[in-house]
């Protein structure tokens, strides 16, 4: 089969997509994906094509770069994007130039648009080897997947099954021109070492050892499927039963998730924290024994990469944004007939006629009481235990004051008003989101 014909039959779910987008390096491996693309397009009903060059500036030669892509696009009828990124210092040069190439592009994809990238059998190759001696897990060494969301829309690897010689055999075939990253030989960087030091060892004894790696990727991928499938299972009886409907933060019931073996919590938490954070290596799983096994009275909290799990009431609690920063006290509602916006804590409202008086909302400081019908005058800590409402939540719990009295707590049933006012104090508390409120 051509290579046309490879790369047409590896793009047939995409064919309906409202654009497809070049991520074009100038290289070879980009340069052929283009120069494939473009000649498809000349018989083949595609979505609109075009390309775009990320400039990140950290070499001098790469300044000629954007020029040579528009030569090398112009013929084709290709339009070209040029985009200068800054890439911010940091202990990983590389990893901070991907960063801001694929924020770049998340910037400029569509709703529905497809962002095609070169990387190839030996790219693939290259990446199980790399992740295998950093010791990842089996999502890692099912190496890079054909497809991903990206942004609005998808990326998407057409070429994992194509090697790099059949590439540079098309490039020679048709006189193609293409740049050379002159970083590309610094066998300092690791994926370097492993192209030109460690690869050429390899296939002197093992001729087909990228295609041998590729299918071991394919086989870590299946087992990838399948451990989400069981994760997911697992996870079914975890995920219900909250007591507190308004409070929608990420939770598990901690006794389903304990009953399960060892092996099988790591998965399901795995499943379930991924979407939310980056994982930790194994060496720190460590916290999540901690969490689990701490007393009953105790609560401990396991920090991660972009957030926190805490345990309380009997669940796990994903807190991220807003839920890590204490929120500001002792707002003047001036007008209770709209909603007060809470600066951290989302948004407070009244429903039916407010209360008279000059009101403020505030949180706890300890020593509130609070004068319910036909109980007296109660401790608000005691009025807390008896609802079961997690610890992490009571110290953002808005209080309704008037002329400096507590007359309500949102949300909480015989507490919000509705019962002794007539009225009825409704919290939306704020998202794990970074800049949502509510």
């Amino acid at each position: 089969m051509s290579l046309e014909s490879r790369l047409l039959s590896a793009l047939a779910p995409w064919r309906q997509a409202p654009a497809w987008r070049v991520a074009f390096s100038g290289g070879l491996d980009s340069t052929v994906l283009l120069h494939l693309l473009a000649r498809l397009a000349r018989h083949e009903a595609l979505p609109p094509l075009s390309a775009i060059h990320v400039h990140h500036g950290l070499q001098a030669a790469a300044d000629a770069w954007p020029k040579h892509c528009r030569r090398v696009c112009e013929p084709l009828g290709v339009p070209l994007e040029v985009v200068r990124v800054t890439v911010d210092s940091g202990p990983s040069l590389e990893r901070a130039a991907r960063d801001a190439r694929y924020a770049a592009f998340i910037d400029r994809l569509g709703v529905g648009e497809v962002l095609l990238s070169a990387q190839h059998r030996d790219d693939q190759a290259e990446t199980l080897l790399f992740r295998l001696l950093r010791g990842t897990g089996v999502r890692g060494l099912a190496g890079m997947p054909e497809s991903r969301p990206l942004g609005r829309g998808s990326l998407v690897r057409p070429l994992l099954q194509v090697s790099r010689a059949e590439l540079e055999a098309y490039a020679r075939a048709e006189g193609l021109d293409w740049v050379d990253d002159p970083s590309n030989t610094d066998t300092a960087l690791a994926r370097n070492f492993l192209r030109h030091d460690i690869f050429p060892i390899l296939r002197a004894r093992w001729p087909r050892v990228a295609e041998t790696l590729v299918r071991s990727a394919g086989h870590m991928s299946e087992a990838d499927e399948l451990l989400a499938e069981l994760a997911r299972i697992d996870l079914q009886d975890a995920q219900g039963g909250c007591d507190f409907p308004w409070l929608t933060l990420p939770s598990l019931d901690l006794q389903a998730l304990a009953a399960l073996t060892p092996a099988r919590q790591r998965n399901a938490l795995r499943h379930w924290l991924s979407p939310l954070t980056p994982l930790p290596d194994s060496d720190h799983w460590a916290g999540w024994a901690d969490l689990r096994d701490a007393a009953a009275d105790a609560r401990p909290v396991w920090r991660l990469a972009t957030g926190e799990l805490h345990r309380a009431d009997g669940r796990l609690w994903w807190l991220a944004g807003e839920w890590l920063i204490a929120p500001l006290s002792n707002l003047t509602w001036t007008d209770p007939r709209r909603p007060l916006e809470l600066p951290g804590n989302g948004r407070v409202e009244l429903l039916g006629a407010p209360p008279a008086g000059r009101l403020e909302v505030r949180y706890r400081l300890g020593g509130e009481v609070l004068q319910l019908p036909g109980r007296g005058h109660r401790d608000l800590k005691r009025l807390l235990n008896e609802s079961r409402l997690p610890a992490f939540v009571r110290g953002r719990l808005p209080l309704l004051m008037v002329d400096g009295v507590l007359v309500g707590v949102a949300n909480l049933p015989d507490l919000d008003g509705s019962r002794q006012g007539g009225w009825q104090l409704r919290w939306t508390p704020p998202t794990n989101d970074q800049g949502l409120s509510w």
